[in-house]
Parts: structure tokens; sequence; C-alpha cells
């Protein structure tokens, strides 16, 4: 079910920006409506956003630029493997492509990503690995060196892998992969990720890893500096617990390089790990200011609730000001909200939603939720048998992203896709969408674009 369309010349008389005057002569969707500006936006290019920019997708041409020869690459432990080699003869003399060249190779990006590189140690524990080191079951804690160094040793003899993570990459590789599918007729998409890695062979595994799953790391490694890891525990009953080591990605710049990205990019994502780190925020800022002047979509995500609560008022000043998109799962729209964990996420969603164009809520196994001016649109849950939870909410943030990219405007179709993405994933070990169910699932959105029966295909 769609919500109730409006207007074009509605939406466009309350904020008479340049991207509404473009594309006002285009026919209204029929089953999207329009965004208006909030509340104390004026005029500002944010304006119906939502509505210019799926516009201006479904009457893009369709020759973009060529991708990336690997786009078609597996996620195989020889993958990981190689990339690792890669990596080390990058810290040994052998640099990969320079981020400026790769750059210079394309006019725009599709989407670029702000967040924090880190490389993920996952692996299978029972409670009792978790009770004997004194780890809070289904929690993201920061960690330091020698907490990080204890972990590890205990897990010495478990079954891990080590893999370019983060919730922002995960998204990115999700998205890159749906975008790269021959078979679904579409243009490639051109992904992009800016954050920051060491010099060492971990950054540069990193850099490979995203290399090989068609998304540009752009950023340049820094000199001497230590790359951030995430290690991912999964019990028996599908929960995750992490600890993060921050390491170089707890320092971000906004320099010339950076700008020059944001200036050439379509989508703008910021990942919400990065308001926990310091000095981060003006660079946050400076750069949804540069992808506002320059017409871009801004995304963020809310990625975990005791970020939320110690950068409250940092989230909403980049929220309340800049977003288009937000994505949160339930219990992290509630806390944007400040209401108790009782309320329901469709009135969380409902509440953000007067405030952000577009609001994205998750909350598992019950469902998810999208919301636009003061409604919430429900979206069942596809069947599903959990695996490994780690990765559901990033692998959905990119099924919404690539509905929209796609021209759909259908808010429940790309819905349906989102969560259909999601439980691809959850039923898998590992954070990140394969390649053969990316396909697949781009195959059948674009057999069925616009139709709320295409899940039913895959």
């Amino acid at each position: 079910m769609a919500l109730a369309s409006a207007t074009t010349a509605a939406a466009t008389a309350s904020s008479p920006s340049r991207f509404v005057r473009r594309f006002s002569s285009s026919p209204p969707l029929p089953s999207l409506l329009p965004l208006a500006a909030r509340p104390g936006a004026g005029s500002s290019p944010r304006a119906c956003s939502y509505h210019r920019f799926v516009v201006q997708w479904k009457g893009r041409a369709r020759a973009l630029l060529g991708g990336i020869s690997d786009a078609g690459a597996s996620e195989s432990d020889d993958d990981e493997e190689d990339a690792l080699r890669e990596g080390q003869r990058e810290g040994e003399g052998e640099p990969a492509v320079e981020p400026a060249a790769a750059a210079a190779e394309l006019e725009r990006w599709d989407v670029l990503g702000l967040g924090q590189a880190m490389v993920d140690f996952s692996g299978m524990v029972d409670d009792e690995f978790l009770e004997r080191l004194g780890i809070e079951k289904g929690t993201r804690k920061v960690v330091n060196h020698e907490e990080r160094g204890r972990v590890l040793r205990a897990m010495d003899g478990c079954s891990y892998k080590a893999a370019a993570g983060g919730s922002l990459s995960n998204s990115l590789v999700a998205l890159a992969r749906l975008g790269s599918s021959q078979s679904a007729g579409y243009p490639e998409l051109k992904i992009a990720m800016a954050g920051s890695v060491g010099s060492d062979p971990l950054g540069s595994f990193y850099r490979a890893k995203l290399r090989r799953a068609n998304v540009h790391f752009l950023s340049k490694p820094v000199k001497d500096g230590t790359t951030g890891t995430v290690i991912v525990l999964t019990t028996t009953d599908a929960q995750r617990t992490m600890l993060a080591y921050q390491g170089t990605s707890s320092t971000l710049s906004y320099d010339s390089d950076l700008a020059d990205l944001v200036s050439k990019s379509n989508v703008l994502i910021v990942e919400g790990y990065l308001f926990e780190l310091p000095h981060t925020i003006e660079a946050i800022k400076q750069a949804c200011e540069d992808a506002h002047k320059n017409g871009a979509l801004i995304a963020v995500t809310a990625s975990d609730v005791s970020c939320i609560k110690r950068c409250y008022n940092d989230f909403w000043d980049i929220v309340g000001n800049y977003a288009d998109i937000l994505f949160a799962n339930a219990n992290e729209a509630r806390a944007f909200c400040e209401l108790p964990s009782t309320d329901s996420p469709m009135s969380a969603t409902r509440y953000l939603s007067h405030s952000v164009p577009l609001v994205s809520v998750t909350d598992g196994v019950h469902g998810s939720y999208i919301g636009v001016k003061g409604e919430a649109i429900y979206i069942p849950p596809p069947p599903c048998i959990p695996v490994d939870t780690c990765g559901a909410g990033d692998a959905y943030a990119s099924g919404i992203l690539y509905g929209i990219l796609r021209g759909a405007s259908d808010l429940k179709g790309i819905g349906l896709l989102a969560s259909q993405v999601a439980a691809v994933v959850v039923e898998q070990q590992g954070t990140r969408l394969r390649v053969q169910d990316a396909d697949r699932l781009a195959e059948c959105f674009a057999h069925h674009l616009d139709s709320l029966e295409f899940c039913s295909d895959v």
C-alpha cells in the first residue's frame, strides 16, 4: 500500500528550490507522496528532495560509465587470503590504485559513504564463553588494545573469519552487488566510501576487500596508523555481541580531497558511529553542507542506542537540519524520540517522519516501517530462519537505497525489497549479501518494479 498522493504543484509552492523548478514539468509519481520541507527549512534545496531525486533518476539516461571488472567477485576464503596478501604487498611498497586516480575516472558517484573503516573478526561462541570473559550478551562495547587482545586470545582455536566490516561498508557492499547485477538490465551503480584506515596490513586488507566487492575506498591511509577492528561474537540463538577497537578510525578530517568527493556524489550516507568520535561533528557538518549545495540526498544511520544517548544533541543537529533519510531500528527510533520501550515502533516512525522526509525503522521478526510526513507504512517480514542477525539492518538500508536509486515510486514495494535483502543475510553466517543472492534479488526487482508481488518470486 502506498501513501496517498499529493500534487507536485502543492509541494513546489511551499519550497521554490531550483530542484523543484527543474522538475516541476515532470508528471507526479502516482504512488509516492512528494515531500515538503520541514518547518523552518524555508527554501532550502532539501525541500521535496526525495521527490525530485526519484524523478531525476526515473528520467536519467542509462548510459553511465562502466564499472570495475571485479564486480562479480565472490566472498570465499580464498578471496580473503588473496586480499590479505594484496594488503601485505601494499604495506611492503606496492601501492594500490591511488584514490585520486580512481576518483578521476568518474564524473559523479551514485553513493558516497562516510563512516568508520573497521576490520571485523566474526566467530560463533556459546553463552559460557561470554560469561567467562565477563561480556554482556547482545551489547556493543568500545574496548582498548589490551581488552581486544584478551578476547582474541580467548578465541584461539575457535572458527572465525576476518572481513572488511563496519556497519556502513556492509550496506555499501550489498548496494554495490545489487547495483552490479547484469541480469537486471540497469546501469551499474558507482559506490564509494571515505573513512580512515592505518598504513598497517589490516588497513591494506580492508581496502583490498572493498575493491573486490566493487566499492571504491578513496581515503588515503594514515601513516603509522592502526586500523580499527570489531570482534563480532554470535551465539547459537543468533544474537550478536560486538567489541569495537577504534584505532585510526576514530579520526576524521574534512580536507579538500573529501570535499571534492562529496561534490561529485548523488547520495551521501553518514554512519552514526562517527558521532561518538572526537572532533568529527564539524567534519560531518561540512560534508552535509557541501552535499546540499551540490544537490545530493543525505542519509544518516542511527547505528546504536548508546551512541544516540551519548551524542543526542549532535545527532539531532545533523538529522534535524540535514537528513533526507534516517535509518534506525525500533530501539534507536525510540531513543531519538525519547519514548519509553513500551511505545510502538510505528509511533516512533510517525514522530520522526515529521522531522525527516523519509524514515526507515526495522523491528526484527516483527517487520519494519517506512515513515513519510506523519504516516507510517507497515512492511511485513518475509519467512526466514535466522542464523546470524549481524548485518540485518545494514542489508535493509541497502535495499531501501537501491529501490530509490532505481526510481521505484511505491514505498511499500521498496520496503518489501529491503526486507527480503535483510532476510537473505540473516539466513546465512556472515554480514555480507552474497553476489548470487544480490543478482537474484535485483533481477526480480527489475521484473516487478513498483509491484508488491516481487518477493514471491525470490
